[in-house]
C-alpha cells in the first residue's frame, strides 16, 4: 500500500541552514544527516516522486502510509517531513499562499508555560517578538507557521526564517535559534531548539483561533500518530529478525504480542483515514474524538512495543546496534507528544458529554 520511495543513503549531508554552535559534536552531525534527508524528502514531494495527498481528499490512507514509511526509516526525518506536510495542508485549508519550490516549512505551535510570541500590527504589517520553544527543523526550515498572541487573541502566522535557501526578504537575524536549548538524546536529529523572534515580519494566516478551530487540526494529529506507528515498526524490526533466526517460545510470544499491537494500530489508522475522507470538514463533529482515540491507542501500542522488544532482546541491540538504539530513544521522546492522562481526560470528557460540548 505504501507508495513512498526509500530515501537514498550514503549521501554527504548538505545542512539546510546555519549549523548549531557545536558543529563537530555528534548531535550536530545527526542534525545534519536528518536535515539532508528532510531536504531530499521535500524535493521528492515537490517533483512528485513521493506523493503525499492532502488529508480529507479521498487518499488520506496514502498520506499516513508516507508518514509511517519515512518514520520507520528515520523518525527524526519523519518529524520534519510531518511538519512540512502539515504546513502545506494548513495553508490550503486557511487559504494561505501555497508552498513554493525549494521551501521547507515547519509548524511551530508549542505553547508551554512561560514562553510564547506576541504579535503586533504596525503600519507595515504584523511583527513577532518573543521566544518560541520546540521549533523542529530550526536550522533547516526556510519558512514556518507559528502561533502568537495578538491583541485580539491567538493567531497563526507565516514567517521566513532567514535560513539559507529562503527567498529574499527573509527574517534574517531577527529569527535566531538559541544555542544550547535542545540537548535531547532521543529525537536529537529533529533539531528542536528554542527560537528567539525579534521584530520578525509575519503574515497572518486565517483569523483568530483559526489554527485550532479548523477540522484539519485533528486530522493532523492523526498524522503524527502515523509517525509514531512507523517508529514502533522500526523498533520491532530487531525482534522480528531474532524470531526468524531462532526457535524460542518466549521470543515467539513476544513477537506475537508485538505483531498484534502493530496490526491493531495499523487497522485503526486506516479506519481513521476512511472516516476523515468521508467527513473532511467534520460536519458530524467527531474529528476531535477520533484524533484523541487514535493517538491514545497508537501511543499505547508504542509503549507495548518498546516493552516487549526490550524484554525479548535485552541490552545487546541497544549496545551494539546503533540504528536500533536510536529508534528506541527517538520513539520514547516523540511519543511523549501524547499528553498521557491529560489527553485521556479530554477523551473521557468527550465520551461523557458529547463532542459538541467541547467544540
Amino acid at each position: 500500500m505504501r507508495d513512498v520511495t526509500p530515501l537514498p543513503t550514503g549521501i554527504e549531508p548538505s545542512y539546510g541552514g546555519d549549523a548549531p554552535a557545536d558543529t563537530a559534536g555528534p548531535a550536530a552531525l545527526t542534525a545534519r544527516r536528518v536535515a539532508d534527508r528532510f531536504t531530499r524528502f521535500v524535493d521528492a514531494v515537490t517533483v512528485g516522486t513521493v506523493e503525499a495527498p492532502l488529508p480529507g481528499g479521498g487518499r488520506t490512507a496514502a498520506r499516513f502510509d508516507v508518514l509511517s514509511a519515512v518514520a520507520e526509516d528515520d523518525l527524526c526525518a519523519a518529524r520534519l517531513a510531518e511538519g512540512h506536510l502539515d504546513a502545506v495542508a494548513i495553508l490550503a485549508e486557511l487559504d494561505g499562499a501555497p508552498v513554493g519550490p525549494g521551501q521547507r516549512w515547519g509548524v511551530w505551535a508549542a505553547e508551554p508555560p512561560g514562553s510564547g510570541l506576541t504579535a503586533t500590527r504596525g503600519p507595515d504589517g504584523w511583527v513577532l517578538d518573543g521566544l518560541k520553544r520546540y521549533c523542529s527543523g530550526a536550522h533547516s526550515c526556510t519558512h514556518a507557521l507559528v502561533t502568537a498572541t495578538a491583541e485580539d487573541g491567538r493567531r497563526l502566522f507565516a514567517v521566513r526564517t532567514g535560513v539559507r535557501g529562503a527567498q529574499p526578504g527573509g527574517a534574517g537575524p531577527g529569527c535566531r535559534p538559541v544555542p544550547g536549548t535542545w540537548r535531547a538524546i532521543g529525537m536529537a536529529g529533529s533539531d528542536s531548539p528554542d527560537v528567539r523572534f525579534t521584530g520578525v515580519p509575519a503574515t497572518a494566516v486565517g483569523g483568530v483561533e483559526a489554527y485550532l478551530r479548523r477540522p484539519g487540526f485533528h486530522h493532523g494529529g492523526v498524522g503524527v500518530a502515523a509517525c509514531w506507528y512507523g517508529g514502533a515498526q522500526a523498533v520491532a524490526r530487531v525482534l522480528f529478525t531474532r524470531a526468524e533466526q531462532r526457535a524460542d517460545p518466549f521470543t515467539d510470544a513476544r513477537t506475537g504480542a508485538v505483531d498484534l499491537a502493530l496490526y491493531t494500530a495499523g487497522t485503526v489508522l486506516r479506519r481513521a483515514a476512511e472516516e476523515i475522507d468521508l467527513d473532511p470538514f467534520d460536519k458530524a463533529g467527531g474529528a476531535a474524538l477520533r484524533a484523541l482515540r487514535v493517538r491514545a491507542l497508537v501511543a499505547e501500542v508504542c509503549e507495548q512495543v518498546l516493552g516487549h522488544v526490550g524484554r525479548a532482546t535485552g541490552a545487546g541491540p541497544l549496545c551494539h546496534d546503533e540504528r536500533h538504539a536510536r529508534a528506541v530513544a527517538d520513539l520514547g521522546v516523540y511519543v511523549r507528544q501524547h499528553h498521557a492522562e491529560r489527553d485521556l481526560a479530554a477523551l473521557g470528557r468527550l465520551v461523557a458529554r458529547g463532542p459538541e460540548d467541547d467544540r
